[in-house]
């Protein structure tokens, strides 16, 4: 019998999820993995604040009606959350960005997956890798 892999704890940033539910492609596969427990989403109270405004806007044309059915049945069933445990200032150049490595170093992430340039540039921040969507998806196979 086959070992089961542990599946990988990450972060995502609002724009990687928000594209991860609206958009096929690489970063849609992001949504087969977490349905498939190979990864689990992370999140906190800010990040999932951060990323239900955002599902409200406007250029999104979403009901109230279809972001209630995003958040019950393919976000909420999959996410971990995470209690930030220390309060994370003055790492990234956008401090709006910090939280997203509260939220990767409180729930011991393998991995930040984003496309803003502010968090790129960090490459690692403590035990979490910063990387894109295309480099995420190469380093699992998809």
């Amino acid at each position: 019998m086959g070992q089961k892999i542990a599946p990988l704890r990450i972060v995502l940033d609002t724009n990687v999820l928000i594209s991860a539910l609206l958009f096929s492609g690489r970063v849609g596969m992001l949504r087969d993995l977490w349905k498939t427990g190979r990864i689990i989403p992370l999140v906190s109270k800010e990040t999932f604040a951060e990323f239900r405004k955002v599902l409200s806007y406007p250029k999104f044309k979403l009901s109230l009606r279809e972001i209630r059915a995003i958040l019950n049945e393919e976000i909420l069933p999959f996410v971990e959350p995470v209690e930030i445990i220390e309060q994370v200032t003055g790492i990234c150049r956008d401090p709006l960005d910090d939280m997203f490595l509260a939220v990767a170093d409180s729930g011991g992430a393998q991995f930040l997956i984003t496309g803003d340039q502010n968090l790129l540039v960090l490459k690692n921040y403590k035990q979490t890798r910063i990387i894109t969507v295309g480099d995420f998806m190469e380093l699992v196979g998809s």
